[in-house]
């Protein structure tokens, strides 16, 4: 009887350990019996992160967190990642709260499309983002408040007074300036929108408008024209560039006189030859010079010329037969 006892009891217990752990597991996601990979990340503070604490990405529960410890000024924060679920080696980590009475946890962003996947088998490391500390948060926002409720206390009715006063003073003082200053200002107003006046031109006559169009197209249309003028300039630079080019490798005739010592000597030669006979023309020696410089040698030369028309006009005359005898005779 006492060991049938036992016996129950022992099997109670034994059922509601089972019971208790597939309840951790269902409700708090301890994923004891879940296969994953294991990630881990390096912050400077987890913010009162557990172990336990989920892990998400883009909102949606991958895992958890597996272990927490410090190591190297830094505390090493492993996570349990569902084996399903992929992680790049490019993801970042930090860690979030979800409220002010809220759990924390930890958010994973997807990272870089050409980041690689983290091996399932020996897991991976990811970057972190260091979030602000809650309790600076709701420090600094006590300094704040601190802030405005000093400035509240600042602003009493003698301060106000002693801000306030001089100005109304000066309003008060001056309130007939004050008065045609506004008067005048109306006056322009109305003025400028009925159009008149330079200033009412500009801003109502639409003229301006339509001229300064046409002046920035006329600027447009200068410019394409410069810039055509620009390009034929720089072609024309071009072929000057190349004609250099080419006197300098000694191409062409200006390329050969100025490369070529050969022809540039008998070019020389050639000139002064030219010289010679222009000189020996002009002082009249050889037949073209007496013919240029000699007025008997020309008056001699007009005279013969003139015989011979005279002689080729008598032999038309006579006919073919006369020219005949005449040759006839002067043979025999």
């Amino acid at each position: 009887m006492k060991n049938t006892l036992e016996t129950r009891l022992g099997i109670f217990f034994a059922l509601a350990m089972c019971a208790a752990v597939l309840l951790v597991e269902t409700i708090g996601g301890a994923g004891f019996f879940r296969k994953g990979y294991q990630v881990n990340a390096y912050f400077r503070a987890v913010q009162d992160l557990k172990v336990g604490d989920p892990v998400k990405l883009a909102g949606v529960r991958i895992g958890s967190v597996s272990t927490i410890q410090l190591t190297n000024d830094l505390v090493q924060v492993s996570m349990k990642i569902d084996r399903e679920q992929r992680v790049r080696t490019t993801s970042k980590a930090r860690i979030k709260f979800a409220g002010l009475m809220g759990q924390n946890f930890v958010e994973l962003d997807f990272g870089s499309p050409d980041g690689l996947l983290i091996d399932t088998m020996i897991g991976g490391t990811v970057e972190t983002i260091e979030q602000p500390d809650f309790s600076t948060l709701l420090a600094r926002m006590e300094n704040v408040a601190k802030g405005v409720e000093d400035i509240t206390k600042s602003m009493n009715p003698t301060a106000l007074q002693d801000i306030l006063g001089p100005v109304s003073d000066f309003m008060r003082d001056n309130s007939g300036r004050l008065g045609g200053i506004f008067g005048n200002l109306q006056v322009i107003s109305d003025q400028i929108a009925e159009g008149k006046g330079t200033i009412g031109q500009m801003v109502m006559d639409d003229t301006l408008y339509r001229e300064a169009v046409k002046t920035v197209t006329g600027l447009g249309e200068s410019t394409e024209k410069i810039d055509g003028l620009l390009a034929d300039a720089t072609e024309v630079l071009q072929g000057a560039r190349t004609t250099v080019n080419d006197l300098n490798a000694g191409k062409g005739t200006l390329g050969l006189l100025v490369k070529d010592e050969q022809l540039y000597r008998e070019t020389t030669t050639a000139m002064v030859n030219l010289r010679e006979i222009l000189e020996k023309m002009n002082g009249g020696q050889g037949a073209i010079g007496k013919l240029i410089n000699e007025e008997d040698f020309l008056s001699t030369l007009k005279l013969t010329l003139q015989k011979v028309e005279k002689a080729t006009d008598s032999l038309e005359d006579q006919g073919p037969l006369s020219v005949i005898g005449l040759a006839v005779g002067s043979v025999f």
